[in-house]
């Protein structure tokens, strides 16, 4: 690992399974790792403390989002991003590239940056791979990303390998920066994005080369964009072998219990998704024998928690007939404590591959 206040600590392995712990100036987190998503510095209807309630460590906000509102200089003018959103634990932030895909109707991309027309006012907004790094350093998250650009699952080839060629050229843009700033030991580390869509070669071309540009950790974006499951195992087949087993491993945007279960076990160490929170406010539930949608009848006089298996607060005090009522009632609160559920079922899913890895019967 590079020299500074950041550290991954390979604990144990079973196969491909890594048991990990990764260190921040605000704390570690064990891997593998859930990072629940609060786009704008906040989880939809949750505080901190109900958030560390669910067993997170780690959390992810989108510095794109954040840059259009409130501004990072605001942020960094309250604190930064920490003590603005009350979460003393780790956070990332990602870069803005995730935007180049979903907001492709909105966006011009060329080897210089990005220029977006803003969904809020309508106004013209230019990302260069410094800009993304100039924001993340003003916000200050514990782990930056590189601006990269993510193609959608069906992009034809030469799309692809155009993305591909200009993840790579901002990359080592985005490293030199990074390192003309003192690197990670100012207080910040920086994670390279490999692309290449579900191309076997691209996926490990890319991974090769910015192994070589010997970042603090890797990340594997333009997944669960549209493409088949099959399609995403070939490309983390072609890539997670070729990064470095002492940093980090991050499946960006990837998103529900058995994915994670896949991803796991080919060498990721770290996910992040909407998915539990998304599908809490749109009333349904992971649970240990399948997804349940609150609104249907058969829930109305059920007096059983939610998920037995579950101990987290929603399960342990309401019934699943007053989370139908809640649901039915579009009542604000059945979505927080779906989420509270959700993000909680999410993090026992770590639990479980965390004792495998670590050689525990589950």
């Amino acid at each position: 690992m590079p020299p500074g206040p950041f550290r991954f600590e390979l604990l144990a392995t079973r196969g491909n399974l890594r048991l990990g712990r990764f260190h921040t100036p605000h704390g570690s987190f064990q891997t593998p790792c859930f990072a629940p998503v609060g786009t704008y510095g906040a989880l939809k209807g949750l505080t901190p403390e109900q958030v560390r309630g669910t067993g997170a460590e780690l959390i992810l906000a989108n510095s794109y989002h954040l840059h259009e509102r409130p501004g990072e200089g605001t942020v960094r003018a309250l604190g930064g991003l920490h003590r603005f959103m009350g979460w003393d634990g780790p956070i990332l932030t990602d870069s803005g590239g995730y935007q180049v895909f979903s907001l492709a109707g909105h966006r011009r991309v060329d080897d210089q940056g990005v220029t977006f027309r803003s969904l809020i006012d309508g106004s013209e907004r230019r990302l260069t791979p410094r800009g993304a790094l100039e924001i993340q350093r003003d916000l200050g998250p514990d782990i930056a990303m590189v601006l990269d650009e993510c193609p959608p699952g069906d992009a034809s080839p030469a799309v692809v390998r155009a993305a591909h060629a200009r993840t790579l050229l901002w990359a080592r843009e985005q490293r030199d920066v990074h390192e003309s700033w003192g690197g990670s030991g100012r207080g910040q580390a920086l994670f390279g994005i490999v692309q290449g869509g579900t191309d076997p070669e691209l996926r490990a071309a890319s991974a090769q080369a910015l192994r070589e540009l010997d970042f603090d950790g890797y990340a594997l974006g333009g997944l669960s964009v549209g493409e088949t499951k099959d399609r995403m195992r070939v490309a983390l087949a072609a890539a997670v072998p070729l990064l470095p087993e002492d940093r980090l491993r991050y499946l960006m945007g990837v998103g529900t219990p058995e994915d994670f279960e896949l991803a796991a076990r080919t060498g990721i160490d770290l996910f992040d998704c909407v998915t539990p929170t998304r599908h809490a406010r749109n009333h349904e539930a992971f649970t240990s024998a399948g997804r349940v949608k609150m609104r249907n009848a058969q829930w109305a006089t059920d007096p059983g928690p939610l998920d037995p298996a579950c101990a987290c607060y929603t399960c342990a005090r309401f019934s699943r007939g007053y989370l139908r009522h809640l649901a039915v009632c579009d009542e604000m609160l059945c979505g927080i404590l779906l989420s509270i559920h959700n993000i909680t079922h999410f993090q026992a899913c770590m639990t479980r591959l965390r004792r495998e890895a670590g050689g525990e019967s589950a």
